[in-house]
């Protein structure tokens, strides 16, 4: 597996771990486990997440977080618990991605990792206090359920076809990049619009 496709299922993964930490952590031990996911051997150290505590923890924290997310202000609750949570998840999913023997690709990858799944935490973040804005409580199941959906097929795509990896990481890059300016946006508008001045009589 080249440099290339290694930086590309690191940066994937970090970046979905911003969204959904837990899930990703299960459904890649779970893959392993079913022999669905083709590890290489450098990549060895990814075997604990096959680990049934492993697994079980990441279990209840993935059925917690899928009725949490959707339940309106609860779901900004709960990704407030989870800013440091989900960043020093990524940065060791990536930690244990690239290849052990290389310390200072090690030290850039667990850098790289955090920041990218800091970047995708506030972009969910975000988008989510924008949805809770809404007066009715669909949306946010709806949002939450796009969201569970897209984390497994990406998290599928990436270990499954490793060339596309890094396209997928620019593609997740690119979202999370929209779903923070939009939300900036949206929220500027909101909750700082200038009071209108009433007309003189």
């Amino acid at each position: 597996m080249g440099i290339m496709e290694i930086i590309g299922i690191a940066g994937s993964v970090s970046l979905l771990a911003g969204w959904r930490l837990y899930l990703c952590i299960f459904a890649t031990g779970l893959a392993m486990r079913l022999d669905a996911i083709p590890i290489p051997e450098h990549l060895a150290s990814l075997a604990v997440l096959e680990n049934p505590w492993v697994m079980g923890i990441a279990a209840i924290g993935a059925l917690a977080e899928f009725f949490a997310d959707k339940v309106m202000w609860l779901d900004s609750a709960w990704d407030t618990v989870h800013t440091l949570i989900r960043p020093i998840g990524g940065a060791l999913l990536a930690l244990a991605i690239v290849d052990p023997s290389d310390p200072a690709t090690q030290v850039v990858a667990f850098l790289l990792g955090g920041g990218a799944s800091f970047l995708a935490h506030g972009g969910k973040a975000s988008a989510r206090a924008v949805v809770n804005t809404s007066p009715e409580p669909v949306s946010n199941a709806v949002v939450s359920t796009g969201e569970d959906i897209a984390t497994v097929g990406l998290l599928w795509l990436a270990y499954e076809y490793p060339v596309a990896a890094a396209g997928v990481a620019l593609v997740l890059l690119a979202l999370v990049i929209g779903l923070l300016l939009v939300a900036r946006r949206i929220i500027k508008r909101v909750f700082f619009r200038a009071p209108k001045t009433p007309t003189p009589q």
